[in-house]
């Protein structure tokens, strides 16, 4: 049964969708919530690939956030061993980071839906196929990274030229939220930390807008999401048969926790670059 480490930033930056197919294909999972813990020293060598999700960090920060450091060490490894591994929003920063690309404020964040457009690239990609010529994707962030060397480039939009990225045949960085559901973007609206994001960013009277789209577009935004990380997923092997009932119907982390599934959820304040 393949098993999947998931490094998490902040509580209000889970998983989203992403966590429902995961346990409804089996997988198992740790988790590693580096606010909560931010001394915690990881290995990947007993996993069979690497999520990085997003959160309020920046990469230049690891002066002063050490488990920055840790998370590059580890991406580093991973991609020595040619595991999976997936970057989300600040992870595909941090994958960028570690391949030698720089990472920079945008002039202007990005936040709410926006279109992205796939490369040629990226339209034959496996993993990124389902997006087909391009995708509204939800966003938010106020960072960017460079295409590191011997990367290929896989999506672009009008405020970030690079939104997408393969390293190799196994390792994506994707700066946009596939992941976000409608109740997670709820929850970023109700959260203090992106109300600040948003008033920082210019954005603070759209949050019924940035509401009214999510009803319009989240749907369709699911089922890309259902196909592009099922895909992510297979690179670490066949999917393994659900091993439970609550995985089979996609336990998420707030029903209660399966007594077979490692997860370690935490923290408190959350925010995303």
């Amino acid at each position: 049964m393949s098993r999947f480490l998931v490094f998490q930033h902040v509580a209000a930056a889970p998983l989203g969708s992403l966590d429902c197919l995961l346990r409804r294909r089996g997988h198992r999972l740790r988790f590693v919530n580096f606010e909560r813990d931010p001394a915690a020293r990881p290995e990947v060598e007993r996993y069979d690939g690497l999520i990085v999700l997003g959160g309020a960090a920046n990469v230049d920060e690891q002066d002063r956030r050490d488990h920055l450091s840790t998370e590059l060490r580890c991406i580093e490894s991973a991609l020595k061993r040619e595991l999976p591994v997936l970057g989300i929003c600040l992870g595909a920063q941090l994958l960028a980071h570690a391949l030698g690309a720089p990472v920079q404020r945008l002039p202007t964040p990005e936040i709410g839906w926006h279109r992205i457009e796939t490369t040629a690239a990226g339209r034959s990609d496996s993993l990124m196929a389902p997006l087909g010529l391009g995708a509204p994707v939800f966003q938010w962030h106020g960072c960017g990274f460079g295409l590191p060397a011997g990367a290929v480039q896989l999506a672009s939009s009008r405020g970030c030229e690079q939104q997408a990225f393969r390293y190799g045949a196994r390792a994506y960085g994707l700066q946009f939220h596939l992941e976000a559901s409608s109740a997670l973007i709820r929850r970023w609206l109700q959260t203090p930390a992106y109300a600040e994001d948003l008033r920082d960013g210019g954005h603070a009277d759209e949050g019924a807008a940035i509401l009214a789209d999510t009803r319009r577009l989240v749907h369709a935004q699911q089922a890309r999401a259902e196909a592009v990380f099922s895909r992510f997923l297979d690179l670490a092997g066949p999917a393994p048969r659900p091993h439970n009932r609550l995985a089979t119907a996609g336990w998420s982390p707030w029903l209660p926790k399966p007594p077979t599934t490692e997860l370690r959820l935490g923290g408190s304040r959350a925010g995303h670059r």
